[in-house]
């Protein structure tokens, strides 16, 4: 078993590959013609977003909708800097609302929580031990 990939349903695909691109540094990978699915480059696991249309393709009975959702959804994706305050700072700038501001934590990491405009939850922390 291997984990590949992270798929988020969002309002539009685009525009979420867009902030990550602005926000975090990611480049885009693949946007399809139809414009609801897309990838970033991310390293070896990809991050991935699809219109919240292609939901009841895959499976049936609905979903949470992140994007209005009042409180953010118990997951999260984990970036990895060594600079979270100027990481932090970057996205609020991209237009992603702080959750957490940048803390350093008992155990010597860094960590900031925020909120992606299509309802993501964004962990940035420094490495674990670094």
């Amino acid at each position: 078993m291997k984990f590949g990939y992270t798929i988020i349903y969002v309002p539009n695909v685009e525009a979420s590959l867009q902030f990550f691109e602005q926000a975090f540094g990611f480049s885009k990978r693949f946007l399809h013609e139809s414009g609801t699915y897309g990838e970033l480059e991310s390293g070896e696991t990809t991050l991935a977003f699809a219109a919240h249309d292609l939901a009841p393709m895959n499976f049936d009975g609905g979903h949470v909708l992140a994007s209005e959702s009042a409180k953010p959804l118990g997951m999260e994706l984990g970036l990895v800097t060594d600079d979270v305050e100027s990481a932090h700072a970057r996205a609020l700038a991209a237009g992603a609302a702080e959750l957490a501001p940048p803390r350093s934590k008992p155990w010597g990491q860094v960590v900031s929580y925020l909120r992606c405009p299509d309802g993501a939850l964004v962990e940035l922390c420094t490495p674990v031990g670094g």
